[in-house]
């Protein structure tokens, strides 16, 4: 059942996050859903601008409608990840989304608040949330490309006015994670007391992490070991989703690591089998480790048990 992002926002905070997940086609829809139910955890389905471009936005569309048939249970919102403002304009005209995000985030801060003004203008008389983004994360992924140099924490009373002056109904913050699989060179991690100095001046309000897939080193050693070149990969520590939570981080996002384990899989099942050509073994074993890759980082992020909660929650709306 497709609800509304806010409803899911509302149950959640202070307790647990949502994780929005990344699909681009058939088998990470499976295995999207698939691990969610195994977990009985709500769940955000995000699509990209370039997974709009990738086959047909609408043939996503249809496959998350009929997910939606075939795994009745399922409770989740669909969610416009990164997108322009005619992105974004062009997901509320259609009807389907809960919500849209508008990346603003390299204009100034003015620009940035005006542009997400009017998104929010036209999103808000049909329902639909939306999420925005203030500070610049580092790190390449598909349409962002920011160089750690230019990468900037979100300033907390910036992040106030910003939210007061837009109207934005979530915001994205830049709180120490980064997009992509290279992520740290260090010890970096989430700047808790950056999150709990936003929260502070917003009480109550919905926060998203970005850039937040762990980037399993396993992952990593075995798609090296199969003929990768994956060198210094390094995410966001998975123990850190919860506490992020509780300071009010409503929403986290991980796409990279569904990468990784689909390039796992593929690498190793034609490695082991240099015979075979057909697409559907090796796509069947990705949505059986995908849906077990989504169960367990929701256990992590304490969305685990959570479903009938929300669906009852969702149910009072």
């Amino acid at each position: 059942m497709i609800v509304p992002t806010r409803t899911l926002f509302e149950h959640a905070y202070g307790k647990y996050a949502i994780g929005a997940y990344n699909i681009n086609n058939l088998e990470q829809t499976m295995g999207l859903f698939r691990g969610a139910i195994d977990s009985h955890s709500p769940f955000i389905i995000q699509i990209s601008k370039g997974a709009r471009g990738y086959t047909d936005k609408r043939m996503l569309e249809a496959m998350i409608r009929t997910a939606d048939d075939i795994f009745p249970n399922a409770l989740f919102a669909v969610h416009l990840d990164h997108g322009d403002e005619q992105t974004a304009l062009e997901c509320i005209e259609s009807g389907f989304y809960s919500s849209v995000m508008i990346d603003a985030s390299h204009e100034s801060f003015e620009e940035n608040v005006a542009i997400t003004k009017r998104v929010v203008q036209a999103a808000h008389p049909r329902g639909i949330s939306v999420e925005a983004e203030l500070g610049m994360l580092g790190g390449v992924e598909e349409d962002i490309k920011v160089d750690e140099k230019n990468s900037m924490l979100t300033d907390p009373e910036e992040a106030k006015e910003f939210v007061a002056e837009s109207g934005c109904d979530s915001l994205a913050c830049a709180i120490g994670t980064s997009h992509g699989a290279y992520k740290f060179s260090g010890g970096q991690g989430i700047h808790f007391d950056r999150v709990a100095a936003i929260q502070k001046l917003l009480p109550g309000y919905p926060l998203v992490m970005h850039g937040s897939s762990s980037v399993p080193q396993d992952e990593v050693a075995r798609i090296n070991a199969a003929g990768g070149q994956l060198g210094g990969a390094k995410g966001v520590d998975p123990e850190q989703y919860l506490p992020a939570a509780k300071l009010g981080v409503c929403k986290v996002n991980i796409d990279t690591d569904g990468r990784l384990v689909w390039c796992r899989v593929h690498r190793e099942y034609f490695r082991d089998k240099p015979a075979e050509f057909d697409l559907r073994p090796p796509g069947k074993i990705f949505m059986a480790e995908y849906a077990k890759f989504i169960a367990s980082r929701n256990v992590y992020l304490g969305s685990a048990g959570q479903l009938e909660g929300a669906r009852a929650h969702a149910m009072k709306k």
